[in-house]
């Protein structure tokens, strides 16, 4: 069966179209686009190609806005923040990890992203102690997006050790271990789970980042998700740099560009502390650099280097990383105005051919998390998957708008309270701006939270 989605205006793989309807398939395939007001199943105002958010640890949700205190010392900093998180880990159960996977891909949705990445490495229960189904919390993130309809890309975790001088697990951390030979087990028991879920859920691997996984581990890794998405955390933390180079001997991004097949599977998270030349090679690499603006922000990290990577030809995704808060505008908005208060100057992360600023964040973030999560989206042509979102064209912040001013206004001065309607793969998930469950999903997640927050 056909679905028609007729839109007033619509951002094309080559621009845009004023009064268009685009046909979708039974396989979540755009199958038709047509220059036609004829019969809809759905009309909506202004309709995008739908972002995918490139990097999540959903369970981290349930501690937004308690880690905003400052601790026992002057400086308060990521490592301080992790100590609240592992304090955190030591409460949840999978029960409670399925509640709050399913709440933050429905924030996801109705904030007007299609698809989500889950950087997944919460395998075991508290003090370490295996599932008797060693994949038991990565299929509870897989039952969730089965309820919230998210396109969805996992990401399980190799985390080996406490740090680079090979210092075993302790505390939290023991929830996130796994040996090579552990690891390969969880992936391939993945791999059989993988064959029986929808098209567009994709299994990839995580090599937790350079501090956490052995060199031998890291290889291994890579391999065994060969043809897949292949993310790590690099260079997030002037810190981390710092042990890297004293270990390895030279910076996290250089020695991955080095020494490890880079090239357009590879997504490297946050990446916020490269130098020039390393931001130029990345840039070149086909990879994508995962950012995360509004986390990057509340951590401290820095201040990625747009200008100068985007100029070079690179790729970006967006991703809420610690779901402190999940907004898709107000990421790119982050990224923007990051750059304007470092430079002191204007509308930064564009070029000659799109002026807009909204629309060259737009349309970069989509293409790029795509690619980033394995995904054929980010764009509207026939062929691509129907990840689409639709904005209200009533709404004050975007009305009488038209094209580029549509992206400009919606990310610069309005909210994802304009978003409409977001269809991943084509399941028709979010409409009248609320997800289809959404009663459901957030009575389960209040109830787990009061009940976890009593706890800690």
């Amino acid at each position: 069966m056909t679905t028609r989605i007729f839109a007033r205006q619509a951002l094309m793989a080559d621009g845009w179209r004023a009064n268009v309807t685009v046909e979708v398939d039974e396989a979540g395939l755009i199958s038709g686009v047509s220059d036609t007001d004829g019969r809809a199943d759905h009309r909506v105002g202004v309709l995008l190609p739908a972002l995918s958010n490139v990097h999540s640890h959903s369970f981290q949700r349930a501690m937004a806005g308690l880690a905003e205190t400052r601790g026992p010392t002057a400086i308060d900093d990521f490592w301080t923040w992790r100590q609240v998180m592992y304090r955190f880990l030591e409460i949840l159960s999978p029960d409670d990890i399925q509640v709050i996977a399913a709440q933050v891909q429905m924030e996801m949705l109705e904030a007007g992203y299609a698809a989500q990445a889950e950087f997944h490495y919460l395998h075991h229960a508290p003090g370490g102690r295996a599932y008797a189904q060693v994949e038991e919390t990565s299929l509870r993130h897989i039952e969730a997006a089965r309820l919230t309809g998210i396109g969805f890309t996992h990401l399980p975790v190799l985390y080996m050790q406490g740090g680079l001088d090979g210092s075993a697990l302790e505390g939290g951390q023991l929830r996130f271990g796994c040996s090579l030979d552990a690891f390969q087990t969880l992936h391939s028991r993945l791999s059989g789970h993988f064959a029986d879920l929808p098209d567009d859920f994709v299994l990839g691997v995580a090599p937790h980042s350079l501090r956490a996984v052995s060199a031998e581990g890291l290889r291994a890794s890579v391999q065994l998700g060969e043809g897949g998405p292949v993310h790590i955390h690099a260079a997030e933390q002037v810190g981390e740099v710092r042990e890297v180079v004293d270990a390895l001997g030279a910076r996290p991004v250089r020695w991955l560009l080095d020494n490890m097949p880079v090239d357009h599977h590879w997504c490297f998270i946050h990446a916020t502390q490269m130098d020039p030349a390393e931001t130029v090679d990345l840039a070149g690499s086909g990879a994508v650099a995962g950012l995360c603006p509004i986390t990057e922000a509340n951590l401290g990290d820095g201040i990625f280097d747009g200008a100068r990577y985007l100029q070079a030809g690179g790729r970006i995704g967006i991703g809420s990383d610690s779901n402190v808060k999940i907004a898709l505008t107000e990421e790119l908005r982050m990224l923007e105005v990051s750059q304007r208060l470092r430079d002191r100057q204007r509308v930064i992360l564009t070029e000659q051919a799109v002026p807009s600023n909204g629309r060259y964040l737009y349309e970069r973030a989509a293409r790029g998390g795509a690619q980033a999560i394995g995904r054929n989206a980010g764009r509207i042509e026939v062929g691509a998957l129907a990840d689409l979102t639709a904005l209200d064209d009533a709404n004050p912040a975007i009305c009488a708008l038209k094209q580029d001013t549509v992206l400009d206004a919606w990310i610069f001065a309005g909210s994802d309270g304009v978003v409409s309607d977001v269809w991943a793969a084509g399941r028709h998930m979010v409409s009248g701006g609320r997800h289809i469950h959404h009663e459901r999903i957030a009575r389960d997640f209040t109830q787990t939270i009061y009940r976890l927050r009593e706890a800690l």
